[in-house]
């Protein structure tokens, strides 16, 4: 299969005519439709997040099952499927405890580096996120999967995977929005997007957007968000306490910024909550006031929008056929596989909200 392949932390990658296994126990073998490019691929292809090379990056993708191995029960050849990083085994306390997508058996969510499912000349080729969705073909856990309807489009399906999952998900799992109340977003990408979309979704009263792009922010009224700030030249932060007479009930980050998790933090009303989203640099440190404390605000993280996307997937990708969930806006261009690095350079300009890389399947 062809490939996208990191060789060095850094330095462009290259376009490699990659081996893939044969699916074995449990295992899959997916045709890749569409990929997107996400922030997160990024942190680790730059050096950001180490990953054992070489590897091929991708993990937010849809496809059609071509084969599948042993004791496969959950798809069979031919199914239309999104692929989720958040893979699950079913029985430890936290997946029998409703929460999956922190998963701790090791058997279906293999460390990275330990997969041993793709080579090149006899060199192994890592897998990124159990998934490697940046090539013609996957090979992966049947718990990486979930069957979608044949009508719905694989492009805006392969968003759901990971961005959709991840903001929608952070709305109704982690933070627990109610009906009526004042929800703020910082960073208006694809996963600061799809808050805004939970948000309405969840019956949000009033939903703020804050990014430094107008062009996002124009994306983001067009979602949902009532008001919008460009915090190009300022802290929002005082605005948005005048506006809301007290602050938020919700805030989101989605950036991984220090200064953003704070103004999350600061721009809360008393009892209110703030999620981080973002991937912060390993080794960074957050600082918050004290005080702000004793009112009962609250921080939390969210992991992959606290999914459980077996269920989440078909639901939103339901939401979107009914009208209710708005995917069209989030693709901002499609490229080729051979275009990749061009697709990442793009994304230290912030201008993409979801780069999709097509394979061509005719699905």
């Amino acid at each position: 299969m062809k490939a996208a392949v990191v060789w060095k932390a850094g330095e462009p990658m290259t376009i490699e005519n990659v081996t893939i296994e044969k699916p074995k126990s449990r295992e899959v073998l997916v045709r890749t439709a569409y990929a997107g490019i996400c922030h997160s691929d990024l942190h680790f292809a730059d050096g950001t997040y180490p990953h054992p090379m070489p590897y091929i990056p991708g993990h937010e993708a849809s496809g059609i099952v071509e084969a599948v191995g042993e004791d496969v029960t959950h798809v069979q050849p031919g199914d239309h499927v999104v692929g989720c990083l958040s893979v699950f085994c079913g029985h430890c306390s936290q997946c029998v405890t409703g929460h999956p997508s922190l998963c701790e058996s090791p058997s279906p969510k293999l460390p990275a580096g330990v997969a041993r499912r793709m080579s090149l000349n006899g060199q192994v080729i890592h897998q990124s996120s159990n998934l490697s969705a940046f090539a013609e073909q996957m090979l992966i856990h049947e718990n990486a999967l979930v069957k979608i309807d044949k009508d719905l489009p694989l492009d805006r399906a392969a968003l759901v995977g990971c961005g959709v999952l991840t903001g929608v998900g952070a709305v109704i799992h982690a933070a627990k929005v109610v009906p009526g109340s004042t929800v703020a977003v910082i960073g208006c990408g694809g996963v600061g997007l799809s808050v805004i979309s939970g948000a309405v979704l969840a019956g949000a009263g009033r939903i703020i957007a804050i990014d430094r792009l107008d062009s996002k922010l124009e994306l983001a009224k067009q979602l949902g968000a009532t008001h919008v700030f460009n915090a190009t030249d300022h802290d929002p932060v005082d605005e948005i306490i005048e506006l809301t007479k007290g602050g938020v009930h919700y805030s989101f980050e989605a950036l991984g910024l220090k200064q953003t998790a704070d103004q999350a933090f600061r721009m809360l009303r008393m009892g209110g909550t703030a999620t981080l989203l973002g991937m912060f640099k390993p080794g960074n440190t957050l600082e918050f006031e004290g005080s702000l404390f004793i009112k009962d605000r609250k921080i939390q993280g969210s992991s992959m929008g606290s999914n459980q996307f077996r269920v989440d997937i078909p639901n939103l990708m339901n939401f979107y056929r009914q009208g209710r969930l708005k995917l069209d806006h989030l693709i901002s261009d499609r490229i080729e596989l051979e275009q990749v690095n061009e697709g990442f350079k793009n994304l230290y300009g912030g201008t993409p909200v979801r780069q999709i890389i097509d394979f061509h399947t005719g699905a």
